[in-house]
């Protein structure tokens, strides 16, 4: 028994020994010298620490612990503890590691280099599986991948659990990411990243980079340098016109537009070297964005109509027709008193640069042009909404701007309640015979409250009722939601704007001024009938979403796009002659009960064009009407130019009617048709082009 009792003891005492905890120390090296930021964990313990910036480590382990030492890059080591307090180690690079410099922690390691791309499709599975976050855990050790469905999300090691919910900092390209743009980073698919550099969780990487790093860091960068948050951005989906026959479908009609957005958003990604989506090239916008020598109009009606026709210029079997129009131009003294209401967004998202500073710079170029007349309110939405400004005379200028000045960011975004808020003090505020109109400034992104697309077409739809206008300008980049923006405009009897430079604030609240925010004609209709004896095919270029059933034309309940003083419109058609055999008229089979007869076969008419307008205050529609004889002329250095825009917008939406035609062809017909261009924004455009046959 005595026996039993010793050997019991002699055990007792052997386990003492081994379970005795110790101070392990050591020093983590490669080839080139120590290892800072190296991770030490015991095995299957939450226990760990990192080397210091001269590689050097402490822990406190017991005999038998395994050691783990883990680092970016580098093969993971283990070592088991025995009866030594000094463990040195130097560590291997991964052959499938990173051959850049990656940052850990806070210390500098080459590593060998990843590449991808960035994917523009976050629903693509190919994409996915092949995503920055997905390649990067296979790759680096102490980086997690959780949730890998269609929206992975990456973790960085350090000081707390790997699995806890909590996401790192991304900064690309110098630009610290928004958390909930993070899947958005996380789809990035490696094919144009220059270098990816991780800073672990941990007090130095807040030191470094501030709060928002508390969960780790992870920066990339890209070969380009100038990658943009773009996929978060919201584009209405079109489909292109394509040729319709004249004998099944004699007539096209559709709403003008006077927008300008779509070109100044092109512009904007174009100078950010960003991928361009194909939903956001909208040609009408970017041909209305430039001004045209139409004549100004001479009788009752509130706009002039230019009719031309020429050979194609992509297109020699082909013919082009453009209509223009031309609205009244009234000097700012002359427009009538005006009661605005600037409904502005506020919230959290605003915060960017380009988007409430410079929301803030652009008004007060607005708040110059204003008259003593002249009435302005403010009011803003974040989380809710509120006024900041009631009613104020326009020569109080001080007081208008200071109200601007003192408006900060922050908080979500209560977009319904905003505009309920601000149509509210419009009607309040409502001037008969006057210019009452809300000027709603935002990024678009909409979240709180009544915020999907249909809630705030039917809020704007019913505020219309009140006779009070509406201009929403869109600011900002990243999640810019440009098909929401442009729904409101269309809806609320008004017009939609992209700012992104103050330039292009200039261009809309001093050079356009009376145009942005004077209507002079509201549910401007247009619809052509094409000759048959002329005319096989017709094809609307631009305006798929401006598309009106035939009847609409004489329906004054259905709603169409306003026109604004000094404001041009033009239209372009591409038409195929009769006997020109062409591969986009599609056969179709014989009717057996209507037969489509020509009527006066000897007609000369190409075509025949309706106009349907309103004034401002008024609910019934007038009609004008002009025909065009079948005659071609030479092209006029205008008709050069908006040719050469719609081309450009052809070749960036890989049009299937190119008819093989590139951007050279862009370039020289918009060089033929620059003209005297006194602004400027001619030669800008063909600088545009030449940016993109170089990038694109």
């Amino acid at each position: 028994m005595k026996k039993y009792s010793l050997a019991f003891v002699i055990a007792l005492f052997y386990i003492s020994i081994n379970a005795q905890t110790i101070k392990v120390s050591g020093k983590v090296i490669d080839k080139s010298g120590p290892l800072p930021g190296v991770s030490v964990l015991i095995k299957k313990t939450n226990q760990s620490t990192q080397t210091d910036f001269d590689g050097i480590y402490i822990i406190n382990a017991s005999q038998g612990d395994t050691l783990v030492f883990s680092y970016i890059g580098y093969k993971t080591t283990e070592v088991i503890v025995k009866d030594n307090s000094i463990i040195n180690i130097s560590l291997e690079i991964a052959s499938d590691s990173l051959d850049e410099v990656v940052v850990v922690g806070y210390g500098v390691q080459r590593a060998q280099q990843i590449t991808g791309s960035v994917t523009t499709n976050s629903k693509s599975e190919k994409k996915i599986n092949n995503s920055v976050s997905n390649r990067l855990q296979s790759q680096i050790a102490g980086l997690h991948v959780l949730n890998k469905s269609d929206n992975p999300s990456l973790r960085v090691r350090g000081e707390s659990n790997a699995s806890d919910n909590k996401q790192p900092l991304y900064i690309v390209d110098g630009v610290p990411i928004q958390t909930k743009n993070n899947p958005i980073v996380s789809h990035l698919d490696p094919d144009t990243i220059d270098k990816i550099n991780v800073y672990e969780k941990g007090s130095k990487t807040t030191a470094l980079f501030g709060v928002l790093a508390k969960n780790g860091c992870v920066i990339i960068t890209t070969k380009k340098g100038n990658y943009q948050i773009s996929q978060d951005e919201n584009y209405a989906q079109i489909t292109e016109n394509k040729f319709e026959k004249v004998a099944l479908n004699p007539l096209s009609t559709f709403s003008i537009d006077v927008d300008k957005a779509g070109y100044s958003n092109i512009r904007r990604l174009i100078n950010n070297g960003s991928e361009i989506p194909i939903d956001a090239v909208k040609i009408e916008e970017m041909i209305n964005y430039f001004e045209y020598d139409y004549p100004q109009p001479t009788g009752n009606h509130p706009f002039a109509i230019h009719l031309e026709a020429a050979k194609t210029p992509w297109n020699e079997t082909t013919k082009i027709v453009r209509i223009g129009l031309q609205g009244k131009e009234y000097l700012n003294e002359d427009l009538p008193a005006a009661n605005f209401t600037f409904l502005i967004d506020v919230s959290g998202s605003m915060s960017s640069p380009n988007k409430l500073p410079l929301l803030k710079s652009a008004f007060k170029l607005l708040v110059n042009q204003l008259r003593e007349k002249d009435k302005v309110s403010i009011v803003v939405y974040a989380g809710a909404a509120g006024i900041v400004l009631e009613p104020t005379r326009g020569d109080e200028k001080e007081k208008i701007i200071k109200a601007l000045d003192n408006l900060n960011a922050g908080g979500s975004t209560a977009g319904g309640q905003g505009i309920e808020l601000a149509y509210a003090l419009a009607e309040k505020n409502f001037k008969q015979n006057k210019n009452n109109r809300v000027i709603l400034a935002t990024d678009g992104d909409f979240n709180v409250g009544a915020s999907s697309d249909n809630d705030m077409v039917s809020l704007i739809e019913e505020k219309r009722k009140t006779g009070i206008f509406l201009s929403v300008l869109g600011f900002g980049m990243g999640n810019y939601k440009d098909a929401k923006l442009e729904k409101l405009a269309d809806k609320g009897n008004g017009n939609h704007a992209y700012i992104d430079t103050m330039q292009e604030a200039q261009k809309v609240f001093g050079e356009e001024f009376g145009g942005t925010l004077y209507t002079i004609a509201k549910d401007v209709k247009i619809q052509i009938e094409f000759n048959p004896a002329k005319v096989q095919a017709y094809r609307l270029i631009g305006y798929e979403n401006r598309l009106l059933a035939d009847e609409d034309f004489i329906d004054d309940t259905k709603d169409a796009g306003e026109l604004g003083s000094g404001h041009t419109v033009t239209a372009l058609y591409e038409i195929i002659p009769v006997g020109v055999k062409s591969e986009f008229i599609k056969e179709v089979a014989d009717l057996k009960y209507t037969q489509s007869k020509v009527k006066n076969d000897d007609n000369d008419d190409l075509f025949t064009v309706k106009f349907r307008y309103k004034k401002p205050n008024e609910d019934k529609s007038i009609e004008m009407v002009e025909v065009y004889k079948n005659q071609l002329s030479e092209m006029s250095t205008d008709f050069k130019f908006s040719s050469a825009v719609a081309l450009f917008g052809m070749n960036l939406r890989k049009s299937q009617y190119l008819n093989a035609s590139n951007l050279k062809d862009v370039l020289e017909l918009a060089i033929s048709g620059k003209g005297e261009d006194k602004k400027g924004y001619r030669a800008e455009f063909i600088r545009l082009v030449k940016t993109a046959e170089n990038s694109l």
